[in-house]
Protein backbone atom coordinates (compact mmCIF):
# COMPACT_ATOMS: atom_id res chain seq x y z
CA UNK A 1 0.00 0.00 0.00
CA UNK A 2 1.34 3.45 -0.60
CA UNK A 3 1.13 6.50 1.31
CA UNK A 4 -0.65 9.78 -0.06
CA UNK A 5 2.86 11.32 0.10
CA UNK A 6 4.52 8.50 -2.17
CA UNK A 7 1.40 9.03 -4.46
CA UNK A 8 2.33 12.64 -4.91
CA UNK A 9 5.78 11.95 -5.51
CA UNK A 10 5.24 9.61 -8.00
CA UNK A 11 2.68 12.06 -9.64
CA UNK A 12 5.42 15.05 -9.83
CA UNK A 13 8.22 12.54 -10.66
CA UNK A 14 5.89 12.02 -13.91
CA UNK A 15 4.95 15.25 -15.09
CA UNK A 16 6.82 16.76 -18.11
CA UNK A 17 9.55 18.84 -17.55
CA UNK A 18 9.69 22.47 -18.64
CA UNK A 19 13.04 24.66 -18.24
CA UNK A 20 13.02 28.51 -17.32
CA UNK A 21 15.24 31.33 -19.01
CA UNK A 22 15.07 35.07 -18.13
CA UNK A 23 16.71 38.09 -19.35
CA UNK A 24 16.83 41.94 -19.82
CA UNK A 25 16.30 44.21 -22.53
CA UNK A 26 18.77 47.30 -21.95
CA UNK A 27 18.88 50.25 -24.01
CA UNK A 28 21.27 53.39 -24.37
CA UNK A 29 19.78 56.94 -24.83
CA UNK A 30 19.38 56.38 -28.29
CA UNK A 31 16.47 53.56 -28.18
CA UNK A 32 19.59 51.36 -29.13
CA UNK A 33 19.40 47.17 -27.31
CA UNK A 34 22.58 45.88 -25.47
CA UNK A 35 23.15 42.42 -27.40
CA UNK A 36 25.56 40.47 -26.10
CA UNK A 37 27.78 37.69 -28.81
CA UNK A 38 27.70 34.19 -27.24
CA UNK A 39 30.85 31.71 -27.95
CA UNK A 40 29.09 28.97 -27.62
CA UNK A 41 26.63 29.73 -29.86
CA UNK A 42 25.91 31.46 -33.48
CA UNK A 43 24.16 34.42 -33.01
CA UNK A 44 23.74 37.57 -30.89
CA UNK A 45 21.65 37.64 -27.01
CA UNK A 46 20.60 39.70 -24.58
CA UNK A 47 22.13 39.15 -21.42
CA UNK A 48 20.33 36.45 -19.72
CA UNK A 49 20.28 32.82 -18.79
CA UNK A 50 18.76 29.76 -17.22
CA UNK A 51 17.05 30.07 -13.90
CA UNK A 52 18.31 28.18 -11.57
CA UNK A 53 15.37 26.56 -9.92
CA UNK A 54 16.87 24.32 -7.62
CA UNK A 55 18.48 27.06 -5.69
CA UNK A 56 15.36 28.90 -5.20
CA UNK A 57 15.74 31.21 -8.12
CA UNK A 58 12.98 32.82 -9.90
CA UNK A 59 12.95 34.30 -13.48
CA UNK A 60 13.43 38.07 -11.97
CA UNK A 61 16.40 37.36 -9.93
CA UNK A 62 17.96 34.84 -12.87
CA UNK A 63 17.65 37.70 -14.82
CA UNK A 64 19.54 40.35 -12.70
CA UNK A 65 22.00 37.30 -11.70
CA UNK A 66 23.15 36.84 -15.69
CA UNK A 67 23.11 40.24 -15.95
CA UNK A 68 25.98 40.36 -13.11
CA UNK A 69 27.72 37.61 -14.83
CA UNK A 70 27.46 38.60 -18.17
CA UNK A 71 28.37 42.54 -18.76
CA UNK A 72 29.39 43.07 -15.26
CA UNK A 73 26.01 45.57 -14.04
CA UNK A 74 23.70 45.11 -11.00
CA UNK A 75 20.48 46.22 -12.13
CA UNK A 76 17.30 45.50 -10.61
CA UNK A 77 15.28 44.48 -13.79
CA UNK A 78 11.92 46.30 -14.32
CA UNK A 79 8.38 45.21 -15.64
CA UNK A 80 7.95 42.12 -17.58
CA UNK A 81 7.72 42.57 -21.08
CA UNK A 82 7.33 39.35 -22.98
CA UNK A 83 6.85 35.85 -22.06
CA UNK A 84 7.78 33.02 -24.63
CA UNK A 85 7.11 29.30 -24.83
CA UNK A 86 9.55 27.69 -27.00
CA UNK A 87 9.73 24.85 -28.21
CA UNK A 88 13.30 22.82 -29.37
CA UNK A 89 14.29 19.67 -30.94
CA UNK A 90 16.00 17.25 -28.40
CA UNK A 91 14.80 19.41 -25.47
CA UNK A 92 12.32 20.23 -23.18
CA UNK A 93 10.17 23.27 -23.81
CA UNK A 94 11.51 26.69 -22.30
CA UNK A 95 9.65 29.63 -20.32
CA UNK A 96 11.93 32.98 -21.45
CA UNK A 97 10.68 35.79 -19.42
CA UNK A 98 12.14 38.98 -20.56
CA UNK A 99 12.18 41.96 -18.43
CA UNK A 100 12.74 45.71 -18.85
CA UNK A 101 16.73 46.49 -17.81
CA UNK A 102 15.86 50.34 -18.83
CA UNK A 103 17.83 52.94 -20.65
CA UNK A 104 21.44 52.78 -19.27
CA UNK A 105 23.46 56.06 -18.19
CA UNK A 106 26.83 56.49 -20.12
CA UNK A 107 28.61 55.50 -16.92
CA UNK A 108 27.04 52.28 -17.03
CA UNK A 109 27.98 51.55 -20.45
CA UNK A 110 31.43 52.47 -20.12
CA UNK A 111 31.63 50.29 -17.39
CA UNK A 112 30.16 47.34 -19.28
CA UNK A 113 32.55 44.20 -18.77
CA UNK A 114 32.12 40.96 -20.92
CA UNK A 115 32.21 37.71 -19.18
CA UNK A 116 35.22 35.31 -21.15
CA UNK A 117 33.95 32.26 -20.30
CA UNK A 118 30.88 32.52 -22.32
CA UNK A 119 30.75 36.02 -24.03
CA UNK A 120 33.00 37.22 -26.91
CA UNK A 121 31.73 41.06 -27.08
CA UNK A 122 29.07 43.03 -26.85
CA UNK A 123 27.16 46.62 -28.82
CA UNK A 124 24.55 48.37 -29.32
CA UNK A 125 21.76 47.96 -32.04
CA UNK A 126 19.63 50.08 -33.51
CA UNK A 127 15.78 47.98 -33.57
CA UNK A 128 15.89 48.07 -37.21
CA UNK A 129 18.56 46.47 -37.37
CA UNK A 130 18.48 43.58 -35.09
CA UNK A 131 16.94 41.06 -37.49
CA UNK A 132 20.48 40.87 -38.80
CA UNK A 133 22.05 39.91 -34.61
CA UNK A 134 19.01 37.91 -33.61
CA UNK A 135 18.01 34.13 -34.56
CA UNK A 136 15.46 32.21 -33.83
CA UNK A 137 12.93 32.89 -31.23
CA UNK A 138 14.94 35.60 -29.90
CA UNK A 139 13.79 38.48 -32.70
CA UNK A 140 10.57 37.97 -32.47
CA UNK A 141 10.35 38.12 -28.55
CA UNK A 142 12.58 41.46 -28.50
CA UNK A 143 10.52 42.87 -31.16
CA UNK A 144 7.06 42.35 -28.36
CA UNK A 145 9.21 43.57 -26.06
CA UNK A 146 9.68 46.62 -27.64
CA UNK A 147 6.21 47.32 -28.92
CA UNK A 148 5.53 46.87 -24.89
CA UNK A 149 7.62 49.35 -23.78
CA UNK A 150 6.28 51.96 -27.00
CA UNK A 151 2.51 51.35 -26.40
CA UNK A 152 2.20 50.10 -23.30
CA UNK A 153 -0.47 47.19 -21.54
CA UNK A 154 0.69 44.22 -20.05
CA UNK A 155 3.52 41.58 -20.97
CA UNK A 156 3.25 40.29 -24.98
CA UNK A 157 2.64 36.33 -24.07
CA UNK A 158 4.25 34.21 -27.29
CA UNK A 159 4.75 30.94 -28.59
CA UNK A 160 7.96 30.53 -30.58
CA UNK A 161 8.45 33.89 -30.81
CA UNK A 162 5.12 34.59 -32.18
CA UNK A 163 2.17 36.33 -30.56
CA UNK A 164 -0.87 34.27 -29.07
CA UNK A 165 -3.14 35.46 -30.26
Amino acid sequence: MTTPDADYATYIAGLPRVLAGAASLFRDAEGRVLLVEPNYRKGWALPGGTVESEAGEGPRQAARRETLEEIGLDVAPGRLLAVDWVRGPGRPPIVAYLYDGGVLTAEQLAAVRVQEEELLSWRLVAPAELDGYLLGTLGGRVRAALAALTFGGGPAELEDGEPVV
